[in-house]
């Protein structure tokens, strides 16, 4: 009786319990506070690492943005988010605002970048 103990405490222990291990998942760039002028182009680095590849989008003000249907805006390789031709005037900013950097690893979970403020200097009264 006591063996037979000693075998399920085995089994619970060892066979039947599953091994899991450490996975790194992280960012080796993030987005930083950029100043930019209305028309110049600017990129927010972002890259993250993890095996396999995380799925990186980008956040502005807290909403996702829709980078395949957008012609200024696109994702880079890397994971970083260049914008072409910032667009700011007095009634219409769409550039300036606060970005963050998402990386999904389905089977892992995913990781959010600081935020990261775009400030679009200069005249604004077009």
């Amino acid at each position: 009786c006591l063996l037979t103990y000693f075998v399920l405490l085995f089994y619970l222990c060892f066979i039947g319990s599953t091994v899991r291990t450490f996975t790194p998942f992280y960012f080796l760039v993030e987005p930083m506070d950029t100043l930019s002028v209305r028309g110049a182009f600017i990129i927010l680095n972002c890259s993250a690492y993890c095996e396999p590849s995380p799925k990186i989008e980008w956040k502005k003000d807290g909403t996702f943005l829709n980078l395949v249907s957008d012609d200024r805006r696109q994702l880079l390789p890397d994971g970083s988010l260049l914008i072409n031709s910032v667009v700011h005037s007095k009634h219409n900013k769409p550039d300036e605002g606060y970005y963050q950097c998402v990386a999904t690893v389905e089977s892992l979970g995913t990781i959010v970048s600081r935020t990261a403020k775009l400030t679009v200097a200069g005249e604004s009264c077009n």
